[in-house]
């Protein structure tokens, strides 16, 4: 089984609807617009294509996003640059293979390049031991924790530092190009970011 990590297509927002839905009690529902929104917002908004299906996905929005949520808003409160990772899933029938591990290392590897923090949070009320452990091995660590208004549930709000980018910015960002390399591997969504802060934030 071949499976691929890339951005998200348009006519795939009705599955991505469908899969968040299915998540279970850890996930917040969305409707079709909420979707449609992450579409527009979202500097990373992945799926991972397995042949004619979708086994999962992750989305994250960078600073001054036009989002929101509680645990958004308590990053841009406390932190001047961030991805902050809203939600992953994975399909039932890939759960417990490392798809997770695959899309943190991903999500990642395109953050490090523009901002110094991954952040993200997990559900204390019902507390989801799983993911607890999952991102204290992966190093992130606790910032704060906070009820979020809409749903009554408490959350530890959790970051990452990440190391490399303050090597990317002097180098790259502030340096004489202002930007990064011309690469693929490097390129941001052409929906979530302009194009400028694609190349550069």
């Amino acid at each position: 089984m071949s499976i691929t990590i890339r951005d998200v297509r348009e006519h795939e927002l009705d599955s991505i609807l469908a899969l968040n839905n299915a998540a279970g009690s850890t996930i917040l529902p969305l409707d079709a617009t909420s979707v449609r929104k992450f579409y527009a917002e979202a500097a990373y908004f992945r799926v991972a294509a397995a042949e004619d299906h979708i086994a999962g996905f992750l989305i994250g929005l960078r600073e001054r996003a036009d989002y929101m949520s509680d645990n958004y808003l308590w990053f841009s409160e406390h932190f001047p640059q961030f991805l902050y990772i809203d939600r992953i899933v994975i399909a039932r029938p890939y759960r417990g293979l490392g798809l997770g591990r695959v899309f943190y290392a991903d999500v990642t590897s395109f953050a490090e390049v523009r901002v110094p923090l991954l952040a993200c949070e997990v559900f204390l009320e019902p507390r989801d031991d799983v993911a607890v452990l999952f991102h204290g091995t992966y190093g992130f660590r606790e910032v704060g924790q906070q009820t979020m208004a809409n749903v009554g549930r408490r959350v530890s709000l959790l970051a990452k530092d990440l190391c490399s980018h303050a090597y990317v910015r002097a180098t790259y960002l502030d340096g004489a190009s202002g930007s990064l390399p011309n690469q693929a591997w490097l390129a941001g969504r052409a929906h979530g970011a302009s194009p400028a802060q694609a190349r550069t934030a």
